[in-house]
């Protein structure tokens, strides 16, 4: 019989309504590893549309993260952004930190593959937005900015700025970061883009990437994009079917319309990457990029989750933090 011991994680009871749970975990052997959580970090798209049972029948499948438990809409155990030390199993691995999608729990198993030490340099709380960096990596591969192009990101969350925030370490990019909400001018500074409210957003952008999640964002991004250009739609509207403006100019205008989600790595990509490959760039990319750290707005008690996870995946919010 395989030898366990328990733990305790976050579920989703009922839409919007959370508790902590007793977990029996399984002892780690050589080819796993026991992890004891540091901190996670909250995905606030997506996890808002967990928490509010928004995801689609027909995505349920495909929308499963890697060691969910439950099934959609709930009860449900869901997250995949989580840092902790390896106290067990393979020997090489015991005693680093880790980053591991999983979901929000205290200790965990899981197989030895699935366990990316954090590089030299990366703090356990900022590598809670690895999952986040990998994302906007692969919307780049999906977007293919070119040095000296104007590109436009429409949606300061976190994965919107991260996007641009690697649109312009590209030579001579100018990128604008646009939002509703003027407080994200703040975010602007610190990762080198510009930004602006959708009223002032500029005009005739090379390529616009469209991270809002809304239908006036979407509709946004194909004003603002220049003949011919390329627009990547990088948000998921879960349940809402958005009405999407291709009349007027967007067939004169000759403008392309691409989808990127971060389940598939790019095509250009795939011949040479895969998800492990990706993973740790995107580790080594959050080593060095100390101010990356504005992207992560407040932090969490584990125990208080039931009672304030409603308010943080409901309101405007970037990264939230939880600590264990």
């Amino acid at each position: 019989m395989t030898r366990q011991h328990s733990s305790q994680a976050f579920w989703i009871v009922a839409p919007r309504s959370g508790g902590i749970r007793d977990e029996s975990v399984a002892v780690a052997d050589d080819d796993s590893v026991g992890i004891s959580a540091l901190y996670s970090g909250i995905s606030h798209g997506t996890e808002s549309l967990v928490w509010q049972a928004r995801i689609p029948v027909s995505q349920q499948t495909r929308m499963r993260a890697p060691f969910q438990a439950g099934e959609f809409p709930a009860p449900v155990k869901y997250g995949y952004a989580s840092v902790g030390v390896v106290e067990s199993g393979a020997e090489a691995l015991i005693g680093q930190t880790v980053f591991c999608l999983y979901p929000h729990q205290r200790r965990y198993t899981v197989p030895l593959a699935a366990a990316h030490p954090l590089p030299a340099g990366l703090p356990p709380e900022r590598a809670v937005l690895a999952a986040n960096v990998e994302t906007a990596l692969n919307i780049c591969w999906d977007a293919e900015p070119r040095a000296g192009e104007r590109i436009s990101v429409i949606g300061a969350g976190v994965v919107g700025a991260l996007a641009a925030a690697l649109c312009a370490e590209i030579p001579g990019t100018e990128v604008e970061l646009v939002d509703i909400n003027p407080d994200r001018h703040a975010l602007a500074a610190p990762l080198g883009v510009a930004f602006a409210t959708p009223d002032a957003a500029r005009p005739d952008n090379d390529r616009v990437i469209h991270a809002s999640a809304s239908e006036s964002g979407l509709a946004l991004a194909l004003r603002i994009a220049a003949d011919e250009a390329m627009l990547i739609e990088a948000s998921w509207f879960g349940d809402h079917p958005p009405q999407v403006p291709l009349g007027e100019a967007f067939h004169s205008r000759r403008l392309t319309l691409r989808a990127s989600q971060v389940g598939q790595l790019a095509p250009v990509m795939r011949p040479r990457w895969d998800h492990g490959r990706r993973m740790r760039k995107a580790l080594e990319l959050l080593a060095h990029r100390a101010h990356w750290d504005c992207l992560i707005d407040g932090e969490t008690a584990f125990d208080d989750l039931p009672a304030t996870m409603d308010s943080i995946v409901t309101r405007p919010g970037l990264c939230h933090r939880i600590k264990y």
